[in-house]
């Protein structure tokens, strides 16, 4: 799967899991002669998340989708904040074995979630701003630009800029970190198991249970459908989405990314709109 398709589905994930959105059907149905429901509701808000929590969230989680692809030292995001980016994806890879290898596993996914677990835990008491989230912020910090850069919003002879843009956006989530337990490594965990599932719908596959290859048997190599889903290195793929840039990638990523920006749009409006009411208040109005 494409980097900015794994951006935007990992932004949808948690808008998904955060916010329950009701979508006015009426237009539809009213062709149809009042057939069908008048609105249908979107999401599985299994999390509580203000709405500080689904933007900050959705930030965080369409760059953890972009973490698996670290093993790759050509990956658009080890450019998205030189020199660290491509140092760590550098590193990465060879502890990995490699693209689609350690990275896109369950235990890849372990410790991009016990990385963002401990950076969580460090925090600075300020007198004017109380608690910092020191960790996530800086965390935060290549996450963003992760996902600033292989969604096109930077040019790619630019390399400075993605520190322009997402040094702002880390301090905001370390000053105004929601106050949600837990959700930086849910977030984290959220997208890195995104992106995995999405290049499992992929022609390539993933081996989930790296280092352990199950290869397949030669005699089942023949077998129609079978020699599709288990690779011989022990990788597994449901190809549903063909290769990666497929038309069918292409065409799902329209409804997912629909969906993530009504999510955090929504998310934004009811931060504006209560910050309207505060200042209001303030004015005894």
């Amino acid at each position: 799967m494409m980097g900015p398709h794994h951006a935007a589905c990992g932004a949808a994930a948690w808008v998904a899991v955060t916010t329950q959105l009701q979508i006015d059907a009426s237009p539809v149905t009213a062709g149809l002669l009042g057939l069908g429901p008048a609105s249908f509701e979107v999401g599985w808000p299994l999390l509580h998340a203000s709405p500080l929590g689904v933007v900050a969230g959705a930030l965080v989680t369409a760059g953890a989708a972009l973490l698996p692809d670290a093993d790759h030292p050509s990956a658009t995001i080890a450019h998205s904040l030189p020199p660290v980016s491509r140092v760590l994806c550098e590193i990465l890879g060879a502890a990995s074995g490699g693209h689609r290898n350690g990275t896109h596993s369950l235990v890849g996914i372990a410790l991009f979630t016990a990385l963002a677990w401990a950076a969580g835990l460090w925090t600075i008491e300020t007198p004017w701003f109380g608690t910092i989230y020191a960790g996530a912020g800086l965390v935060s910090l290549l996450l963003v630009s992760f996902a600033a850069k292989v969604l096109g919003i930077f040019p790619d002879g630019v390399r400075k800029l993605p520190w322009v843009v997402s040094v702002p956006l880390a301090a905001f989530i370390a000053i105004a970190a929601p106050h949600e337990q837990n959700w930086f490594p849910l977030a984290v965990a959220l997208g890195a198991s995104v992106h995995i599932a999405g290049d499992m719908l992929t022609t390539g596959g993933c081996n989930l249970l790296w280092p352990i290859a199950f290869r397949r048997p030669k005699m089942l190599s023949k077998v129609p459908i079978l020699a599709d889903v288990w690779h011989r290195g022990g990788r597994v793929a449901i190809p549903v989405l063909g290769d990666a840039g497929s038309w069918r990638e292409w065409l799902m990523l329209v409804p997912v990314s629909c969906y993530a920006l009504v999510g955090v749009g929504t998310a934004l409006w009811a931060l504006g709109h209560a910050g309207m009411l505060g200042v209001a208040t303030a004015l005894g109005f």
